[in-house]
């Protein structure tokens, strides 16, 4: 088993206020690995097309590998460095965690990045509806837990940096539509459990 102070110093790519990049930051903090972040505009994103073939972040370097996105990121650092996990090591839970990912992923994920290109006033109410209903899904996981698993772990380094909008709002000099579609869409009551706990994860620290 490899530790973290035994993981050769690794790059990562990054620009500012993207939600993928914190989730690695997150993530690489809870291992205790340290990150060599390297800066790249938003608008001149030739270094990363360059180094992975692509112009989205984060990318991170080791050696002669390259990592691009942050759930395969996730992966790998969880892969090198398993201890402490990110994974729940119960297999139902784990398997439970996998589902959440996937889920979070490919399908809420979904709604927030068609509202920043679709106009269709129909198509928009049924896209905000879906986001605002999912509020409920987190909530529910929230019931009688500190995070959304249980244990902090994979489900909140996933989530965290895209429902963060919801209770913190825009900090200075973000700008991302899709950031304000969080803000917009997300609806969360004075007791929503989810403002405690993006509040106990904003806590943690980041690499």
């Amino acid at each position: 088993m490899v530790q973290a102070q035994e993981l050769d110093l690794i790059r990562v790519y990054r620009i500012p206020f993207s939600t993928n990049v914190e989730r690695v930051a997150l993530a690489a903090a809870h291992k205790g690995i340290a990150v060599d972040w390297v800066d790249v505009d938003a608008d001149d994103r030739s270094p990363v097309e360059k180094l992975s073939g692509q112009p989205l972040v984060p990318v991170l370097v080791h050696g002669a590998e390259v990592v691009a996105d942050s759930p395969r990121i996730l992966d790998w650092l969880e892969a090198r460095v398993p201890e402490p996990p990110l994974y729940p090591r119960d297999p139902a839970l784990r398997a439970a965690a996998t589902v959440f990912v996937e889920w979070f992923n490919l399908v809420w994920k979904r709604p927030p990045n068609e509202l920043c290109v679709v106009d269709d006033p129909a198509k928009r109410a049924a896209l905000i509806a879906r986001m605002h209903a999912s509020v409920d899904v987190f909530e529910g996981l929230l019931d009688g837990r500190d995070y959304l698993l249980g244990e902090f772990g994979i489900a909140d380094v996933v989530a965290f940096p895209f429902l963060k909008y919801a209770v913190f709002g825009l900090p200075e000099g973000d700008d991302e539509l899709f950031h304000r579609i969080l803000v917009e869409h997300l609806p969360l009551r004075a007791g929503s459990p989810l403002r405690g706990w993006a509040e106990r994860v904003d806590e943690r620290p980041r690499a």
